[in-house]
């Protein structure tokens, strides 16, 4: 079995796969790719039994057939060549499964391994689907997933809750402590439905449909979620569980707001929390009229530091503790100049929305829990 291609190509759609790759296997059959062959075509895939992702390129081949090729070697020798296409002859020994490579500088040997025991992804049957512009995809990702948990007593909060009605799309997560939610109006389901999408794939997907040229084909049963588009397929077992009521959390009644620069409060909170305690994180906002002061103290050190800024306020004059942290993570991840957190007492969450809409088609909520103030 024999095929040729060059290597920046090649080396560039295993770099795609390689995030699928664990360095510690259950079975080491995962720790290779799979090439299947077929006239001028090649189906690469990589799997970690949760996740599996293929890609497919054009090669010069009229073989078929299928080996499982050392992934990390592989990838090893493809970046040693750097940018340059240099072309790459594959040789596939049948009997005893040695690949070997010829290059224009020289020879390299590998042991391959049998490409029917590479597990393969069950087929999707039963499903409901939907498309979505691969940008929108990768920006939602972007925009909620550092909220989701790392708690593996509550495996339903470390992934992404895809809530999908017939004329929108919800994307959910929460570690208990804070929430984000990221709603779409312009991507139609035609089928209302939800799953909980693990944090793995979804890393893997915000990283490759920014430059999607096709819509992101998405497929889903209750155990498995399917996404298709370009040349790449990557399908992933969904978390079983049924997600927390976070409509529930989300306080309706908020008539304090606060209005203030995005950016500026950003690099505040930034610099007032290297003096904050570093197990609460706690940061102070204390609002009184037009004025905004933020501050942080670290009694165990004598450390504090404090600064004012201007605002725009609506409400009772108020003191509340929140999470540096937190408030960092959502503030970065916010679009826009202003920003309007909106509270109804020290005690209860606070919500932090865009002051404009930068797309009509957009809403997005952050919600984030108080950390008491030691007074």
């Amino acid at each position: 079995m024999k095929f040729v291609v060059a290597s920046d190509k090649l080396y560039k759609h295993l770099q795609v796969l390689s995030g699928v790759l664990n360095n510690n296997n259950t079975l080491p059959i995962l720790d290779n790719f799979l090439f299947e062959l077929e006239a001028g075509k090649a189906t690469i895939s990589a799997s970690d039994l949760e996740t599996t992702m293929t890609t497919s390129l054009e090669v010069l081949t009229e073989d078929a057939g299928s080996i499982a090729i050392p992934a990390r070697i592989l990838l090893d020798t493809l970046k040693s060549f750097g940018s340059s296409s240099i072309p790459l002859n594959f040789k596939v020994e049948e009997k005893t499964l040695a690949v070997e490579v010829t290059s224009e500088q020289g020879k390299y040997k590998l042991s391959g391994a049998n490409g029917s025991e590479f597990p393969k992804a069950p087929p999707i049957e039963g499903e409901k689907s939907f498309e979505i512009d691969g940008y929108i995809l990768s920006t939602a990702i972007n925009r909620t997933l550092f909220a989701a948990g790392n708690d593996d007593l509550r495996p339903v909060m470390s992934g992404l809750f895809f809530e999908i009605h017939e004329d929108s799309l919800h994307f959910v997560a929460t570690d208990a402590h804070r929430l984000v939610r990221y709603s779409r109006a312009d991507v139609k389901a035609g089928e209302a439905g939800s799953c909980i999408i693990p944090r793995k794939p979804l890393n893997l997907l915000k990283g490759i449909t920014t430059s999607a040229e096709s819509l992101v084909e998405v497929k889903y049963t209750e155990s498995n979620i399917h996404f298709a588009f370009d040349n790449i397929r990557l399908m992933c077992r969904l978390i079983d569980g049924k997600y927390p009521n976070y409509e529930a959390v989300i306080p309706k009644e908020n008539p304090n707001k606060l209005t203030v620069n995005r950016e500026q409060l950003l690099q505040s909170i930034r610099r007032v929390s290297i003096f904050a305690n570093k197990t609460t994180h706690q940061v102070r906002l204390k609002i009184a009229g037009s004025e905004l002061h933020v501050s942080a103290e670290d009694l165990d050190f004598s450390n504090s530091a404090i600064e004012r800024m201007s605002c725009s306020y609506v409400g009772d004059d108020m003191e509340i503790g929140f999470n540096s942290r937190f408030l960092m993570d959502m503030l970065s991840n916010l679009d826009g100049s202003e920003v309007v957190i909106e509270m109804s007492a020290p005690n209860r969450a606070g919500i932090l929305v865009p002051a404009e809409k930068t797309d009509d088609a957009e809403d997005i909520l952050m919600l984030v829990m108080p950390v008491m103030l030691n007074n």
